[in-house]
């Protein structure tokens, strides 16, 4: 008789073991962040008014607070549990890691939520992390220089459309995978930023989640469909 296959639940043999490590991992990076802080105060005895430091913080959530929760949850079926831990810890998100994680979906073919697309996602942020390490020390040491000899007209180029190139690249390649769904995507966020006239801070949770919204009714429209034209 042939031998029996034995198989494993990936989520409890994978998400266990990943939370827990990106848990420690991240929280750890959170606290060594304040360690230059830490080193004035104790070193220089130089460190801000508490009412000071609070309103320095509320000027900086009011301008990106909404990526707290916005980018985990947009980002989230791209990079996956593993590569949101990886990437919220490397930094980069939007300009590098997603890309990177989307490009390597692309290549293995493989579909979102899957164990595949998991393990996909994972290898491509690690790749690009190694690569950025790599590439940031480099730069560190040459960019600066080379920028210098660019025309002006060159230099703001690159510090003007790099971001947003890369982001209609990545837009690109999933609209030719979702065009429905990319149609609202760019819709939603022209209509309200354009025709409403909301600040940039309100259209993009509502461009995120109407999106999401949007992507989960056509879904749920097709399966629906699916049986009464088999």
């Amino acid at each position: 008789m042939p031998e029996e296959k034995q198989g494993f639940d990936f989520e409890q043999l994978w998400n266990p073991r990943v939370i827990r490590i990106g848990s420690i991992t991240v929280f750890l990076g959170a606290m060594l962040s304040f360690l230059p802080s830490l080193y004035l105060w104790m070193v220089y005895k130089v460190f801000p008014p508490l009412p000071m430091a609070l309103k320095a913080w509320g000027l900086v959530a009011t301008a990106f607070g909404a990526f707290y929760i916005v980018e985990p949850v947009s980002y989230y079926a791209i990079l996956g549990l593993s590569g949101t831990y990886m990437t919220f810890l490397s930094g980069n998100i939007g300009n590098l890691r997603v890309p990177c994680a989307a490009m390597a979906l692309e290549v293995t073919e493989a579909k979102s939520g899957t164990p595949e697309a998991e393990i996909a996602a994972t290898l491509g942020i690690a790749g690009s992390i190694i690569t950025n390490l790599i590439g940031v020390t480099l730069a560190a040491l040459v960019g600066a220089a080379l920028i210098s000899v660019f025309p002006p007209v060159v230099a703001e180029a690159f510090k003007v459309y790099t971001v947003p190139a890369i982001f209609g690249a990545v837009f690109g390649q999933f609209a030719i995978r979702y065009p429905k769904v990319a149609i609202f995507g760019i819709g939603i966020p022209l209509f309200f930023l354009g025709v409403v006239k909301l600040p940039a801070w309100a259209v993009i949770p509502i461009s995120v989640f109407g999106s999401i919204a949007i992507a989960r009714f056509f879904y749920v429209r097709d399966r629906k469909r699916k049986p009464a034209t088999a």
